[in-house]
């Protein structure tokens, strides 16, 4: 074990000396750790002094140079323009002195400013510089179109559907043309012209009620009464200008029943069918009934009757709605549904398909049909068996395929085959000669 060196001169010197010896060794391994940390303690302190000394050295230096103010470089003059060098440097000035100088208005940092000065300039500044988005947004305004005299016819045969009106006409006239028995032409005229004013008049109320919902769907959001083009007292008028004289000239013009029948087809049409739109897809059955409805008062208007051959007319137009409608209801189906109307289309795609095929191959029943009620030859069937069989085709496809370009190809179709089928049924009409040569072969 080491010895420490106090012990060690202990035991060398011995009395009064190596007693003082003892002392003094021993004071000075004490001392050691305090005069370590005072040593530390003045390193410390002079560092301070060393830190002081550049904090004031800087001080006198920012002092010294308080009066300087930092100067900004001036900014180098722009490179002069490739057409400004053939110019004369006179001309340019001039030129350029002539852009106008736009003055903003400044308030003094030093003063605080006034509320009335900066109400003036504010309105000041409204007045000059925003004008024209004042004006702009006036004209984004909602206004209240003006009627005028020369824009209301076609404002009117937009209310009343004139493509659709001269279809139900076109039908009617089919169906008078049809009929058994001498053509009468007061009566004829006096038909036709019922049935479109009737037509007519169901339109406009149709219209008249689906306004908040046509507003919702891009093929009707630009009908007059949903653009506001035309008052909805202005198209109730109208409709019932049309209604009363319709009624009226089917009544007593034609005959009673065809009066009937063109009062319940404009109920149908404006309190069942409208309706059921937003309903069930029974409005589609429905509607179908309104379109067959025309081609039998053609018939009833010219014979007085019901017999099998209005309603074998009226059969053939029900089973054509529903390729025609079907097919183009499958294109407009995210209208129908932002319009909340309920179709086949959009609630039952499958069954939608389904029927169309059903119908196009009823047409073909149908056509057989017309001879054996003595309403055409035999002729018929078979001239029209071709075109039948197209659009048999053209639902098949569609009810494969089910997509937008079968379902345009079955609508377009649809459009020329019915005009077609009709006139093929008018050539091959059953003359009252033939039935009597028919009647006295057997004898």
């Amino acid at each position: 074990m080491a010895t420490s060196p106090h012990t060690l001169s202990s035991r060398l010197l011995t009395g009064s000396v190596g007693g003082c010896v003892w002392y003094l060794e021993r004071r000075a391994v004490q001392g050691s750790p305090h005069r370590v940390s005072r040593l530390f303690r003045n390193v410390n302190s002079q560092w301070v002094t060393v830190q002081h000394l550049s904090f004031l050295k800087r001080m006198y230096v920012t002092q010294l140079h308080r009066g300087l103010s930092q100067r900004v470089k001036p900014k180098p003059e722009p490179a002069v323009s490739p057409f400004l060098e053939h110019s004369s440097s006179g001309q340019a000035r001039a030129e350029v002195d002539e852009l106008p100088s736009l003055s903003v208005p400044r308030l003094p940092l030093s003063q605080k400013p006034n509320e009335e000065l900066i109400e003036l300039e504010a309105a000041s500044m409204v007045d000059g510089s925003l004008d024209i988005p004042k004006e702009t947004k006036e004209e984004k305004q909602w206004k209240e179109m003006k009627l005028h005299a020369d824009d209301l016819p076609g404002i009117l045969a937009r209310l009343s559907k004139i493509k659709l009106t001269a279809l139900v006409v076109s039908t009617t006239s089919a169906g008078f043309a049809l009929a058994p028995g001498p053509f009468d032409w007061p009566c004829f005229l006096l038909a036709s012209l019922g049935t479109g004013l009737a037509s007519c008049a169901a339109n406009s109320i149709n219209q008249f009620f689906e306004v908040p919902f046509d507003s919702n769907m891009n093929r009707t959001k630009n009908r007059p009464l949903v653009r506001g083009q035309i008052s909805p007292l202005l198209a109730v008028s109208f409709a019932t200008c049309c209604a009363v004289p319709g009624v009226a000239l089917l009544t007593w013009g034609v005959n009673p029943l065809t009066g009937a029948l063109g009062v319940f087809n404009i109920f149908l049409y404006t309190c069942c069918y409208t309706p059921l739109k937003r309903i069930s897809i029974a409005n589609t059955w429905v509607g179908a009934v309104v379109g067959a409805i025309p081609p039998v008062m053609g018939w009833t208007a010219a014979t007085g009757s019901l017999d099998a051959g209005a309603l074998l007319l009226g059969g053939i137009l029900y089973s054509w709605q529903f390729p025609h409608f079907n097919a183009l209801s499958w294109g407009l189906r995210e209208d129908y549904s932002r319009g909340g109307y309920c179709m086949m289309s959009v609630t039952h795609p499958a069954l939608c398909r389904r029927v169309a095929l059903r119908h196009c191959l009823a047409l073909i029943a149908l056509s057989t049909a017309a001879p054996v009620l003595d309403i055409t030859t035999w002729a018929f069937p078979v001239i029209s068996l071709p075109i039948n069989l197209y659009i048999s085709y053209l639902g098949f496809r569609f009810y494969v395929d089910a997509d937008r370009r079968s379902s345009r190809k079955l609508f377009f179709c649809s459009l020329w085959h019915l005009p077609l089928l009709l006139l093929l049924m008018l050539t091959c009409k059953q003359r009252p000669g033939q039935e009597e040569a028919k009647g006295e072969a057997p004898s």
